[in-house]
């Protein structure tokens, strides 16, 4: 594959049409590439797991629904409530832990190869898949 294919091919890829695709719950699956990162959606329900990424910041854009992102900083711990649009950054090197209660669909953003939790988490729960990614479609 060269570095500028998709991994979907050359067409337009309809997120809303991406998303359903898969029914499961924190298992992203990789859209397309851009250079070094994956751009993955998610479809996601409940608390995830916290996690830290060392290396890498980490990109949210809510597609649809709410999510909230409880954050660990210097400071303590805050939440921010990300609502349909909105886009959100998280540092690395900072603890987080997404949830959303009744449900969202995100846009990450995210070099490939990420785990989606992270390169040190606590112990991961059932409903969340640890996971670099699924090509969609695959």
């Amino acid at each position: 594959m060269s570095d500028h294919m998709t991994t979907t091919g050359p067409d337009p890829v309809l997120l809303n049409d991406a998303l359903k695709t898969f029914e499961a719950l924190w298992s992203p699956r990789i859209v397309t590439r851009v250079n070094d990162y994956d751009v993955r959606v998610a479809k996601v329900r409940g608390e995830h797991v916290w996690h830290v990424h060392e290396e890498t910041d980490e990109f949210f854009l809510v597609l649809d629904g709410a999510l909230d992102i409880a954050l660990r900083e210097a400071g303590g711990e805050r939440t921010v409530t990300l609502d349909r649009g909105a886009v959100f950054v998280v540092p690395r090197t900072t603890w987080h832990r997404p949830y959303s209660a009744a449900g969202a669909s995100l846009l990450l953003f995210e070099p490939s190869g990420t785990s989606s939790v992270g390169d040190r988490h606590d112990e991961v729960p059932d409903h969340v898949e640890a996971t670099t990614g699924h090509v969609l479609g695959a």
